[in-house]
């Protein structure tokens, strides 16, 4: 890093890119250089992410755009920033009155603003939505014969007249705050999941000085508070616009998003939902849309494009909805009304199905509701094979609510409890005395043994009060043990509000992306003098699951994370639809895999989403695992399941399923057994 005092930039005068940072002395104020690492540049997400950082300073701080000369604008709107038009490369200039700002915001860039850059982004507006390869697969178990429907919503009216000023003020300010508590309430339910950026960037623009400003402005003028908001976002819409860079003028839709929803809560006008109960069709759906499913009205779903490890596709299975992905035009084009059937196991779809196909479809539906009865009725019972084999059925665990939600669904522990709910959208790290509140919290709530998961964050995950490094590849980089361990501190908090919580509750500990022994023991260490925590490791990392006799002097027991350790052993990313065929864990080589865990003879669980799935329970189960844990709402299917296999059996397909060639294969064997 280099000052120079005497050489100040001027700001219209483009340059070339570089990746080195320079700071300079320009009286009174500091600057600094910065590249613009991120694929699609300074867009929403990574602006509300610096917007977010230059409040938490309370420093002025202006940017310049040196490539294209653009600025300066303030770093404290979103949508000036996003003005700037920061694509990838450009090279921007900091200005601010402290060089700890301008550090600070440099730090912040060169760690690519903690966006991750493995998150597949929204399409353009003007491209198709892709659709899975292989048409439509099965996504969320289920078996349904009804009405197609799609989200529909009454047309916004903006009308001048109005009140007073101060009238129309109180309105305008009402329904921004309802608005900020919608999205405050989806953000807070999509934390753990790389989605929560987006909404992290509406919220950003609820609070953005540039935006309500306009608005304010326009109504103290007189016009009604609807007028004046829809012309302002209007505005803001028509600069981002027209943006040079094609992916910032597309994120114009997040101003328009934005724009309606507020638009929405003056006029009193609902949002968009199912007009009646049916099937709902959909090219796909947000993981905002996954959540807010009305589901007294929702009996199933159909995608056009979509994945089975989809966010929306674990939303739909953690809400027990019946959901099939990738049925491309059968989704787009089936007329409003027409019957639809579908299977969300197999993944068949019918519109307009033929009086045969119907009564099948009939038949499966009330054969399944009535195993849904049965298996809720058995639910508390344990589940034991029909040759006495018992099997511990466990929850995957993120607050409270799910707590009390898996203890009458009859869960045996909690198999996996995700910690960086505490951690992820906050401004500092929660302290040792919130950390045992909550923990104690989930544990008296379910009143089982409870497996509390470390902090698994990182390049994917960022957190805003920890120093990252910068990595193109998060997915492969610093994430889960590897950045607790290099923030001892913080994992010496979380390991002793954890040992605080099992002097009164059966709780044991698991640590998240071991690869080597050396992670296990330098986690042990940092536990409380005298504390008798059982210590286990999830197996993620293909390396780990082929070498764990050599950790099993270090662990306590073993958990498999089936989704990541499907993506690293068969290269193919859970959330991308281009390769969802391959991302599926009953892949030989991931039950391979499984199969070398197991023989480690350490106790066994797997929590991953092949522990829910029907078709892998029998290979899981032949394969000698003994706990399966998953969300809530599936511990009673899965208990049932159990019930109807036996081990010998099962480990005859296991043992023919890691002989076969593709997962697809395997399904198939399982679906003939």
């Amino acid at each position: 890093m280099q000052t120079d005092p005497s050489s100040p930039v001027e700001p219209s005068s483009p340059v070339e890119p570089s990746s080195s940072v320079e700071l300079v002395e320009t009286p009174p104020a500091m600057s600094g250089r910065f590249t613009v690492r991120n694929p699609h540049g300074l867009h929403a997400r990574p602006a509300a992410r610096l917007v977010q950082e230059v409040r938490r300073l309370a420093a002025d701080v202006e940017l310049v755009n040196l490539t294209t000369g653009a600025g300066p604008e303030p770093g404290s709107s979103m949508i000036r920033v996003a003005v700037l038009g920061a694509a990838q490369g450009h090279e921007v200039e900091v200005r601010a009155r402290t060089q700890e700002a301008v550090d600070a915001v440099v730090a912040l860039a060169e760690r690519g603003f903690d966006e991750s850059f493995e998150t597949p982004h929204e399409p353009a507006a003007d491209q198709e939505p892709a659709t899975s390869a292989g048409g439509p697969r099965g996504a969320s178990p289920g078996v349904v014969l009804g009405p197609a429907r799609r989200l529909v919503s009454a047309p916004l009216e903006v009308s001048e007249a109005g009140g007073t000023p101060e009238e129309e003020s109180g309105r305008l300010d009402v329904a921004l705050a309802a608005a900020r508590g919608e999205v405050e309430a989806t953000h807070r339910a999509l934390r753990q999941t790389p989605e929560a950026e987006i909404f992290e960037a509406h919220l950003a623009l609820l609070d953005d000085d540039s935006l309500l400003g306009r608005a304010r402005a326009l109504v103290a003028e007189g016009r009604s508070a609807a007028a004046a908001w829809t012309d302002a976002v209007a505005e803001v819409h028509d600069e981002w616009a027209a943006l040079d860079d094609p992916y910032l003028r597309e994120r114009a839709a997040d101003v328009d998003a934005v724009g309606e929803q507020v638009l929405r809560s003056i006029t009193g006008v609902a949002p968009a939902a199912m007009p009646a109960a049916g099937v709902l069709l959909a090219d796909d759906l947000t993981p905002a849309e996954a959540a807010a499913l009305d589901l007294d009205l929702v009996q199933g779903v159909v995608l056009a494009a979509g994945s089975p490890t989809s966010h929306a596709a674990i939303l739909a299975r953690a809400r027990d909805v019946p959901l099939v992905v990738g049925a491309g035009d059968l989704a787009r084009t089936a007329p409003d009304g027409a019957t639809v059937a579908l299977d969300g196991s197999t993944g068949e779809v019918h519109v307009d199905p033929s009086d045969e196909v119907r009564r099948d479809f009939e038949r499966r539906a009330e054969a399944e509701r009535e195993q849904r009865r049965t298996a809720l009725d058995a639910a508390q019972r344990p589940a034991a094979t029909t040759d006495g084999v018992t099997v511990v059925v466990g929850a995957n665990l993120g607050s409270v609510a799910d707590a009390e939600l898996a203890r009458a669904s009859g869960a045996d522990k909690a198999g996996l409890v995700r910690t960086e709910l505490l951690f992820l959208g906050r401004d500092d790290a929660p302290g040792e005395d919130e950390q045992a509140t909550t923990y104690a919290a989930v544990a008296a709530a379910l009143d089982r043994r409870v497996t509390l998961r470390t902090l698994d964050v990182g390049g994917d995950k960022p957190l805003p009060y920890v120093a990252a490094p910068a990595e193109d590849n998060p997915f492969l980089g610093v994430r889960g043990v590897r950045l607790s361990l290099r923030h001892p501190d913080l994992l010496r908090t979380q390991l002793a509000a954890m040992a605080r919580v099992a002097d009164d509750a059966d709780v044991e500990v698991m640590v998240p992306m071991v690869a080597v022994p050396a992670e296990m023991d330098a986690v042990r260490a940092l536990l409380p003098e005298g504390s008798s925590l059982r210590l286990g490791m999830m197996v993620e990392v293909p390396s780990a699951a082929l070498k764990l006799p050599a950790l099993a002097a270090h662990v306590d027991f073993v958990s498999i994370g089936t989704n990541d350790l499907t993506q690293y052993a068969v290269a193919a990313e859970r959330g991308n639809p281009g390769v969802a065929e391959l991302g599926d864990p009953l892949d030989p080589g991931v039950l391979q895999l499984v199969e070398r865990v197991v023989a480690a003879g350490l106790p066994t669980g797997v929590c991953g989403e092949a522990a829910a799935d029907p078709a892998g329970v029998p290979l899981l189960l032949g394969l000698g695992v003994r706990e399966l844990s998953v969300a809530p709402p599936a511990v009673p299917r899965v208990k049932a399941l159990v019930r109807t296999l036996d081990t010998a059996s099962c480990a005859a397909l296991a043992r023919e399923a890691l002989t076969l060639p593709d997962a697809a294969a395997v399904r198939r064997l399982v679906a003939g057994s």
